[in-house]
């Protein structure tokens, strides 16, 4: 079926002026020139849309259900063109990263807000997903890139680490470790612990700090978000081990019955840009990974803990 852009246009037009001559006028073709187009249309699709009278131009069924549905075809259309000229330009498009949830709720809101302001003419469009979903989606091409923890398997992928930031131990204030100003990760011996399960990216480093150094634990609980683990914790139910960026922004309120220590020695997890190896950022994604890099430095700026041992990270990776 040979339908062009053009013609379903000079449909679209003559479906809202239901006259030829007014759409001429609108679109820049002579009475005769939209005619042709409408009959050509007709042509193939095999099916009338029009029925032409001597004033105006009435809509059959068909043309009814074509003029009801084309509009949105349209748009989607200038959509993915401006999703195209994006790569081109730089400057205009849409850019799509996925992310791990902790690292949705607590860097992404500031980059995506940032983008607004900077770059007007990208839409940031995030996916909140498990470490694995992000993981793999980066892999199928289903988005431009993603931030995650570092991952286990990295040989088909290009990491770029930007913010390091230590495990904290998270408790109730009358637990017997909330009296230590730090505590040793062999103070958690015989402990109940509470901790994200293991699609989480950091339950594997954790596994890995309480082998490593011979820490005897029991996991009581384990869950999918770090404010579940904060209410588990309220109820008694142990203590937990967390990352420094799932404390809420504010810290524990007075009334919520829980402290923070950090734990010697100090441990990290790796924040990483991730990308699909061999394949380039588009232009305009390069921009969204430097936003998301340059906001990570802020973080690990303004806070006392990580700001010890962050780095400056490179530019962003090209194939």
């Amino acid at each position: 079926m040979n339908v062009t852009l053009r013609q379903l246009q000079v449909f679209l037009s003559v479906a809202e002026t239901r006259n030829f001559s007014r759409t001429g006028n609108l679109i820049g073709l002579t009475q005769p020139a939209v005619s042709r187009s409408i009959t050509e249309l007709e042509a193939q699709l095999g099916l009338q849309l029009v029925n032409r009278t001597t004033r105006e131009v009435e809509l059959t069924d068909a043309g009814h259900s074509l003029a009801t549905r084309l509009p949105r075809v349209l748009d989607d259309l200038d959509s993915t063109l401006l999703d195209v000229a994006g790569m081109a330009t730089g400057r205009r498009g849409r850019v799509r990263v996925a992310s791990s949830p902790t690292l949705s709720a607590n860097l992404m809101p500031e980059c995506i807000a940032l983008c607004h302001e900077l770059h007007p003419g990208m839409e940031l469009m995030l996916l909140d997903r498990v470490q694995n979903a992000t993981l793999a989606s980066v892999l199928s091409g289903e988005v431009d890139f993603g931030v995650v923890i570092d991952p286990e398997e990295r040989e088909a992928l290009t990491c770029e680490t930007i913010l390091s930031e230590p495990f904290l131990l998270a408790c109730p204030k009358e637990h017997r470790l909330a009296s230590l100003q730090q505590v040793r990760w062999k103070d958690l011996n015989g402990e109940s612990l509470v901790l994200l399960d293991h699609a989480s990216g950091s339950r594997r480093l954790i596994d890995e700090v309480l082998a490593r150094l011979g820490v005897q634990c029991t996991v009581a609980q384990e869950v999918g978000h770090s404010t579940t683990i904060f209410r588990m914790l309220e109820a008694g139910l142990g203590v937990a081990v967390i990352p420094q960026m799932a404390l809420p922004p504010q810290g524990f309120a007075g009334d919520s019955g829980l402290c923070v220590r950090p734990l010697t020695p100090r441990m990290d997890r790796q924040v990483m840009l991730v990308q699909r190896r061999n394949r380039a950022l588009s232009p305009l994604a390069q921009t969204a990974w430097q936003l998301v890099r340059e906001q990570a430095a802020k973080l690990a700026q303004a806070s006392p803990i990580t700001s010890r041992n962050s780095r400056p990270a490179a530019g962003p990776p090209r194939a």
